[in-house]
């Protein structure tokens, strides 16, 4: 198919990841542009704008949706916002990268998906960005290949340094565990079906009212066993670490060795401090690999039945912390759109 000239992009949300998207649409992403930007607060959109020649600033992303010049949407305002602009873009049968989650909910995610099929194919990917992280890609890939036999066990680690201020048990599986859920569907690819969440004793470093760490059980449709340890006060850096363990061997990613140092009696390295820092490289080429895809007329990446399925595997995780033990996860079949 070939390939329309560059991709007008019309931001939603400035904050903290849609002020980094537009920097990187506009400093690093090849065959687009920033036409427009959205934010309710329009002083902070208009700072973000004026930087960028030809960037148009909106309040209502339906507005922008509608403008000139305007050819795909990127989302990254608060999830509760998103249902309504994923419908307008929808509406408006323009391409969408949208951060997670795709909505706070598996209702919402289902009215999306509903939506999308209705219109007889794919606009929607979703921002899981780990599956653009080289590691990440090396270990689905040696998967894939069956080398190591069939997946047994996946161990998880997801550390953080400190937690944002108001940050609650709902939003550590919300919020973290969520990318640990997309990339068990991704690697595995299984669905899964049921979650069980336990507590050790708090670390002392945990804010008033949070129960931190926690150790979260996935169960899969095929046969899998997966744990994640999510500690978002861990105190020392940002760290995200998987093995997997197979019939005929293991595999891990997620060391951080990538540089080593010896000085002065004693060696070691560094450690990335957030998520940002640590997944730049994966953002960087989940954005080209969405705006190449879309100046061919495809969609690729993960789609609205991957964000729906982990709207639902969310909700059985925080059923499990509030009311104790395993829970089902609970999921409509899947439509033939994305079989």
């Amino acid at each position: 198919m070939a390939q329309r000239g560059t991709l007008g992009v019309a931001v939603v949300g400035t904050g903290k990841m849609g002020a980094d998207h537009v920097r990187r649409l506009h400093e690093v992403t090849s065959g687009a542009r920033v036409a427009a930007v959205v934010d309710v607060d329009e002083v902070r959109a208009e700072k973000i704008a004026n930087a960028i020649e030809g960037c148009t600033v909106f309040t209502d992303p339906s507005a922008a949706m509608a403008a000139d010049g305007v050819d795909a949407v990127l989302i990254a305002s608060p999830g509760p916002a998103h249902e309504a602009a994923l419908l307008t873009a929808l509406e408006y049968d323009l391409p969408v990268l949208c951060e997670k989650p795709l909505t706070p909910d598996a209702a919402s995610a289902l009215r999306v998906l509903e939506t999308e099929v209705k219109l007889g194919h794919r606009r929607i990917q979703v921002g899981f960005m780990r599956r653009y992280d080289t590691e990440y890609m090396k270990l689905r890939s040696l998967l894939t290949s069956g080398y190591l036999g069939r997946p047994l066990m996946l161990h998880n680690r997801h550390r953080n340094a400190a937690a944002p201020a108001g940050f609650t048990s709902a939003n550590l599986i919300n919020d973290s565990v969520v990318h640990e859920m997309d990339v068990t569907r991704w690697l595995l690819g299984q669905e899964i079906t049921a979650v069980t969440v336990l507590r050790p004793a708090p670390s002392e470093n945990a804010p008033e009212g949070l129960d931190d760490p926690q150790f979260v059980i996935f169960e899969t449709d095929g046969g899998a066993l997966v744990d994640v340890e999510i500690f978002v006060n861990c105190g020392f850096g940002y760290q995200v670490q998987a093995e997997v363990v197979c019939e005929r061997g293991t595999a891990r990613i997620g060391d951080g060795h990538a540089m080593v140092t010896n000085m002065a009696g004693r060696w070691g390295g560094t450690i990335a401090q957030d998520f940002v820092e640590r997944f730049e490289d994966a953002y960087d080429r989940e954005v080209q690999a969405w705006v190449d895809a879309t100046r061919r007329g495809e969609v690729t990446g993960p789609s609205t039945w991957d964000g729906y399925a982990a709207a639902a595997v969310c909700e059985a995780g925080v059923r499990s912390q509030t009311d104790g033990g395993r829970v089902e996860v609970e999921l409509v079949e899947r439509p033939a759109l994305y079989a």
